[in-house]
């Protein structure tokens, strides 16, 4: 009995927390079996039926082999019936339990033979098992035959509740704006993949008692919406819907710690969110949501278009898209596409034609008109010369990207959707977000989920290695599709859209996913670039640029967002380096857009990809796993560089909007402004805002940001604020910076430098002092993102520099004083580069750098 001891003991613990307890491991389970074979209790039943994790879990693997033997009659169990058995392997969604339902179909027990027939029908995760179902069919077996009918009747789908034509809810309302750092703070990035846990710290910066008044609301006898002014901005985090739908949706059964439906309504949705929001089975609504309050009951009528209260029509809205009654009614996007696939293939099994039983997505009229850039990347991707806004396609994923806060939650949605490969063509693991200040759960993480990625040909890459995206962008392949559960997951050389983790397990496990083609936004530069100005102040352009024109406002009331769900297209910069090209796309992010592409010509990028080769080569040969994964993506690389050619832009493409700036016109830096990345102003604006700490690094840096921030600090013996950050995104710009001696300046200022990673810009590992203004190059400056209470200013590296050495946000004057002077003549040496190709025998090496030469921060993994 000392698992049970043990087991209560847990329970006890967890609910201390407020939480279930964790999902058996198997162990635990194997453990349980051995209890249930000598005494089974409705107790034990339950924790074998509904505390193991289903699909190819270890647990499931240990309790699909028990439930087996009992279906198969070599065991005999009191309280487990043969059939019973079957029943409970039906709730293990695939994977481990495929085979011995399979089996039972040729069983002699006529009683298992109807249970697995019924199981299966049911079963959407079946993959190539469903070739042995067609063969056994084909061999008379009548089960199988009858299954085969039942997945062509889609009756998987067909004795699902369909959504109800009018739905009674609780509003729980967050006014002003919710995004994905609220709902799943960084700060607690370490307990994501145990939802109910991680769910405890949803919205507890935003705003008292958010849990307790949720259970409150709750007493009215209604489920509880999800309502908010704007809801879901930044990150494509999972973990944000995760938390929503584990207080406001509802359990799956045999599916511990996991729950599914759920409303959430906005006055606008972050595209991304939406999509998570589909994907997990939830029902997501954009209409006015400003005359819904705090604890409101309101009924809305989905198929009318309709939200009341007291009787009075408040808000109208338009299903979107228009098969979503369809996506919740079987439990999410993702299933329903499965679920249809396997319908497709029975029907084709029994001679039947196409089904009529789903909603088909509209598709828009044929313009005539030509296409843009990013419609020709995407139709070449879903086999089509071009894809036109709003047509639904399901694109090949050449290039998938999964990094460590979101790790373990793809991890689970892979165990899930019973995978134990990966179709989509190359698949990287980073550990960027954890590796300077691993928590204990983090050094497992770093321990054993590198060899579930590479066991299913995935690319893992190491603690302390940098960014993922330095590294993903370096694997891509130009005028190629891909995603990653990082919204920042932006390639230069081709077209990302980021989701959350399931969304991403769902490309890397089937090579493709589910796409409503967004219309793009066209950002066209023109003239030259004046003194003193750099890409980071064209990144900022981009907002400043629109809110002049109208198209983007500050406030969230009301909030006009041209980019928001649309593609951003950049032209008019066709010599940019990838590295540089990355800049401007990693920042449409911030604008809220679906995804970027630059317009670039062929010679820089022909440059990265000799570089990227060499650098891959390396990889293998320093033992990086899936080797031939890596093989194949260099093999790929050669291919190109054989004939290199870039896709263009037809002449007449169509945009929602074109936005023309001329760099003659900017003449002085541009930041972000507290605590808004769309809050630009001029330099001038802000000059002389006391500063008191500099973060140097994130994804939106490169080698040569560095560099400048070197000339501009050398030959000082300090800085002028409290910390000075640097840290780079790659350990090959660190190694090359050190090689440069640019580390004997950092040094000499005193900077901290860490570990090459995301650091503060993710706010889940170091942190600004609270209540500190901070100058920053990352990504974005959302409330409490660098710190709790920060104020944060975003921009580029020289001005980032400047402001260490003043502590203070510099005039025009003497920004244009400082930073020209000090990098004239240097510019070719400064913003070069890194070319692999170009180094003599050139090889990945260990971090060699001594901590007490350079003061960097190296953390053990």
């Amino acid at each position: 009995m000392a698992f049970l001891e043990e087991y209560k003991a847990h329970v006890e613990e967890r609910a201390k927390l407020g939480v279930p307890p964790l999902p058996l491991s198997a162990e635990q389970t194997a453990e349980l079996i051995e209890l249930i074979k000598s005494g089974c209790t409705d107790e034990l039943l339950d924790l074998l039926t509904n505390r193991v994790s289903p699909g190819v879990d270890d647990a499931a693997y240990v309790k699909a082999a028990f439930l087996n033997d009992v279906a198969a009659e070599k065991l005999t169990v009191d309280c487990i019936s043969p059939e019973k058995a079957v029943e409970m392997l039906g709730m293990m969604l695939g994977g481990y339990n495929v085979k011995p339902l399979i089996d039972a179909l040729s069983s002699k027990n006529e009683a298992v033979v109807k249970a697995a027939v019924k199981a299966l029908s049911h079963t959407l995760l079946v993959y190539d098992a469903f070739n042995d179902v067609e063969e056994l069919h084909k061999a008379g077996n009548a089960a199988a035959t009858e299954v085969m009918t039942s997945w062509a009747n889609a009756e998987w789908f067909t004795e699902k509740p369909e959504l109800p034509e009018k739905i009674t809810i609780t509003v729980f309302k967050v006014e002003g704006e919710t995004n994905t750092d609220d709902l799943s703070p960084a700060s607690e990035a370490f307990t994501r993949s145990d939802i109910p846990l991680h769910a405890n710290s949803m919205l507890q910066s935003k705003m008292d008692d958010p849990i307790g008044t949720i259970k409150k609301l709750k007493e009215k006898g209604h489920p509880v919406a999800y309502v908010g002014d704007v809801v879901g901005t930044g990150s494509s985090r999972k973990s944000g819907i995760n938390s929503v739908q584990w207080h406001m949706g509802e359990d799956i059964p045999g599916v511990p710690n996991k729950r599914t439906g759920g409303v959430v309504l906005g006055g606008i949705i972050a595209p991304i969110f939406f999509a998570t929001s589909e994907d997990s089975g939830a029902l997501p609504l954009e209409l006015d949501v400003s005359e819904m309050n705090m604890g409101d009951v309101i009924d809305i009528y989905p198929y009318k278009g309709e939200a009341h209260k007291d009787g009075k029509c408040i808000a109208t809205f338009k299903l979107n898209p228009n098969t979503i009654t369809d996506e919740v009614r079987a439990g999410g996007r993702i299933p329903l596409i499965i679920g249809r696939g396997l319908t497709s293939k029975a029907r084709a099994v029994l001679g039947l034609g196409a089904t009529d039983i789903f909603l088909t997505a509209e598709q828009p009229a044929d313009t005539g008109k030509g296409y843009t850039l990013a419609q020709k990347m995407v139709g070449k991707a879903s086999g089509l010369d071009g894809v036109r806004p709003g047509m639904y396609v399901e694109p090949e994923m050449s290039t998938v990207g999964s990094q460590d806060t979101t790790g373990p939650m793809t991890r689970d949605e892979i165990k899930e959707l019973a995978a134990l490969g990966f179709n989509a063509d190359l698949v990287l693991q980073s550990f960027c977000h954890t590796a300077a200040y691993p928590k204990p759960s983090d050094v497992v993480m770093h321990h054993t989920l590198p060899d579930f990625i590479a066991n299913r040909s995935g690319v893992a890459l190491r603690p302390g290695d940098g960014v993922i995206h330095s590294w993903l962008n370096r694997m891509v392949l130009p005028d190629t599709v891909g995603t990653g559960a990082d919204s920042h997951t932006r390639f230069p050389i081709g077209i990302s859209f980021p989701g959350g983790s399931g969304i991403v397990a769902f490309a890397a496990v089937t090579g493709s996913m589910p796409l409503t083609m967004p219309e793009s936004v066209l950002v066209r530069f023109s003239g030259e670039m004046q003194p003193g100005i750099t890409l980071r102040d064209l990144v900022n352009a981009i907002p400043y640029v629109a809110i002049q024109q109208g198209l983007l406002t500050v406030p969230k009331k009301n909030k006009k967002n041209i980019f928001a769900g649309r593609i951003l297209e950049i032209e008019g910069l066709p010599d940019l380096k990838a590295e540089q090209a990355f800049e401007l796309s990693d920042a449409s992010a911030e604008r809220s857009a679906a995804a970027c592409t630059v317009l670039l010509n062929e010679a820089p990028v022909e440059e990265y990809l000799k570089s990227n080769v060499v650098l891959l080569e390396s990889m293998i040969e320093d033992g990086y796993e899936d080797k031939r994964t890596l093989e194949r993506r260099v093999g790929k690389m050669k291919e190109w560089l054989a004939n290199p050619t870039l896709m263009k832009p037809d002449s007449d493409a169509e945009y929602a909007a074109v936005i023309e700036i001329d760099l003659n016109t900017i003449t002085e830096p541009i930041l972000a402004c507290p605590n808004d990345p769309d809050n630009v102003k001029l330099l001038s604006d802000v000059a002389g805002t006391k500063i008191d700490e500099v973060f140097l690094g994130s994804c939106m840096t490169n080698i040569g940001h560095y560099r400048a921030a070197g000339e501009v600090m050398r030959g000082e013996t300090g800085v002028a604020v409290e910390k000075f950050w640097i840290v780079p995104p790659t350990r090959m710009d660190e190694q090359q910076l050190i090689n440069e001696g640019y580390y004997d300046v950092f040094k000499e200022i005193k900077a901290n430098t860490e570990v090459p990673g995301c650091s503060l810009c993710m706010g889940n590992q170091a942190s600004a002092r609270p209540d500190s203004t901070v100058f920053s190059t990352s990504t974005r400056n959302f409330d409490n993102r660098l710190g709790k209470g920060t104020q944060v200013y975003l921009g580029s590296a020289e001005l980032a520099a400047v402001c260490a050495k003043l502590g203070r946000i510099p005039t025009v004057q003497e920004y244009m004083d400082i930073v020209p002077a000090k990098i004239a003549g240097k510019e070719a040496d400064i913003y070069k580069y890194l070319n692999f190709n170009e180094i003599e025998n050139y090889h990945l090496e260990e971090r060699k750098v001594a901590e007490e030469k350079y003061d960097v921060t190296i953390r053990p993994v």
